[in-house]
């Protein structure tokens, strides 16, 4: 199948994960997708820790395959003048440019949205930053923990009132790959935009605004209960307790979704032989399991640890209400829904390890794309050179004089 951003060529110059996950969705699109990286070291995402995982298992580094995935990747000095010339060869080439340096390093570094304008006109400028474009913050950096988690009122949101500090996100790179997707949604509408206008566009996202969107109802509801915070919803006292999750007998979790209790209540209590809850005057409505709310739970709960996960799924398909199960990152995986719309896929590389990655949230036409591997730093260096008019003997120069890497896939094999 073609995918709808075929023959689309983007140029990233964009480290660690915000900027980079937007390239690898438009990559997953079909686009080819141009990584250029200084050639000592590379992308610092590359090496990255997080949440206990070492930067790097089996000769696999998963943070940086999880947002480089199918790129190429050229290793260039773009503060070097040959670099920099070099550079604004593929800029003539590009469709996208995507840049989440800093607006100081953008500006010494002459990547900035004028000059990549001036040289393109139609190119698509996309660029990712902490705290937006502008305002006193506009040139401070920043990472999805604070900008995206923390500023935004999410750590607070999800936090109880008496914990003694806001709870931290669930896993690395979270609010990243969400403002990634966002910012891969922007520039494919400004890609649209360009086929009917002719023009390019400025495209900007930011940490901040979509931890903003993410937290959207969130702030809506503070604003007119004139608060700063929506009252902290407690397992044991939710105010639809068929709104709410239960523990099986094997420690897993089913979560309950009845927003219309008054529809699926009767035939969920028949379903589970409890028709004493029918008439049960503390549960016989919703307003009476909301004011009886820790007395509903509790009987939840008890019915809830008398089965299994596997059991309670079995059970509950037969009513239609709606409900889901609770999975674990390391067992979603094998879920059979996941499977079958090919939602993660198992990537090997090239150092004979492999790793799970997820597809981007949009398929066209029924299909997945095939994922690959994250390139090796400077891995298709020569080949993208040759391709942009220089010769051999050009880039045999370049590396001579440290400008490109000193040979084609050299550095670090994550």
């Amino acid at each position: 199948m073609t995918q709808p951003l075929d023959g689309i060529k983007v140029l990233e110059v964009a480290i660690y994960a915000f900027a980079p996950s937007a390239a690898a969705i438009l990559s997953d699109w079909g686009a080819d997708v141009i990584k250029v990286e200084h050639p000592s070291g590379g992308d610092p995402g590359r090496r990255t820790a997080a949440w206990g995982v070492p930067q790097e298992v089996n000769g696999v580094s998963h943070l940086w395959e999880a947002v480089n995935r199918g790129k190429r990747a050229v290793a260039l000095d773009i503060a070097d003048p040959s670099g920099h010339d070099v550079l604004m060869r593929l800029v003539d080439e590009c469709d996208v440019f995507i840049c989440n340096f800093l607006p100081a390093a953008r500006r010494k570094l002459g990547i900035d949205v004028d000059v990549i304008r001036a040289r393109n006109p139609r190119v698509i400028y996309a660029r990712a930053s902490a705290q937006g474009s502008r305002g006193d913050l506009a040139e401070r950096g920043g990472f999805d923990g604070i900008s995206y988690w923390g500023r935004s009122g999410a750590a607070i949101g999800v936090t109880p009132p008496e914990s003694a500090v806001p709870l931290t996100m669930p896993g690395p790179g979270f609010g990243d790959l969400q403002s990634g997707m966002a910012l891969a949604g922007g520039i494919g509408t400004a890609l649209f935009n360009r086929e009917r206008t002719g023009e390019g566009a400025v495209v900007d996202a930011s940490l901040l605004a979509s931890g903003l969107w993410a937290m959207g109802m969130t702030i809506s509801g503070t604003s007119v209960l004139n608060t700063d915070r929506l009252p902290h919803q407690y397992h044991h006292m939710a105010a639809n307790p068929a709104v709410n999750y239960y523990r099986t007998s094997d420690d897993e979790f089913i979560a309950l979704a009845f927003l219309q209790a008054v529809r699926y209540w009767g035939e969920f209590c028949v379903l589970v032989d409890r028709l004493d809850w029918i008439t049960d005057e503390r549960l016989c409505d919703s307003e009476a399991r909301k004011a009886n709310s820790e007395f509903c739970v509790r009987q939840l709960a008890d019915l809830f640890a008398e089965r299994t996960q596997g059991e309670w799924q079995d059970l509950l398909a037969q009513q239609d209400g709606q409900w889901d199960v609770l999975l674990s990152a390391g067992h979603v995986v094998n879920d059979q829904q996941v499977q079958d719309n090919r939602f993660v896929q198992r990537v090997r590389h090239d150092g004979g390890g492999a790793v799970n990655l997820v597809v981007a949230p949009i398929q066209f036409n029924g299909e997945a794309p095939e994922l690959g591997r994250a390139p090796r730093l400077g891995e298709h260096t020569d080949e993208v050179l040759l391709a942009s008019g220089l010769t051999a003997s050009d880039i045999a120069e370049l590396r001579d004089r440290g400008v490109i890497a000193s040979h084609s896939g050299s550095g670090d094999d994550t």
